[in-house]
């Protein structure tokens, strides 16, 4: 062998191996920053339906105008509106979910 085909060579095996490996890689940061989306849409949910209850809660004659509630519910709306602005993290996994049902009913038409 002369020595380019040495150079070459080993070339060769040194970029097969970097790639292999960045292919992993990037496949646990990918699965990574999946599942850190599904958890922000949940915590994006559970925000919302706490500021709900809470809106009702509100309103209610024994409640309406207590400072502290209004308070409270206040600071959830704000929470609320700050967790919005990961809404492009958390919109993956959303769009999945949504995919997946709509075939579940397609699915389920057409069995029937």
């Amino acid at each position: 062998m002369s020595r380019l085909e040495i150079i070459l060579s080993a070339s060769l095996i040194f970029s097969v191996l970097l790639n292999i490996g960045i292919f992993f890689y990037a496949r646990v940061v990918v699965a990574k920053l999946l599942f850190i989306s599904e958890e922000l849409g949940d915590l994006q949910q559970m925000t919302n339906s706490f500021a709900n209850h809470l809106s009702s809660v509100y309103e209610l004659e024994s409640f309406y105008g207590d400072q502290t509630l209004q308070a409270l519910l206040n600071h959830a709306i704000s929470f609320n509106e700050q967790l919005e602005t990961f809404e492009a993290i958390y919109s993956l996994t959303e769009e999945e979910q949504n995919d997946t049902r709509e075939i579940e009913i397609q699915e389920n038409t057409k069995t029937q």
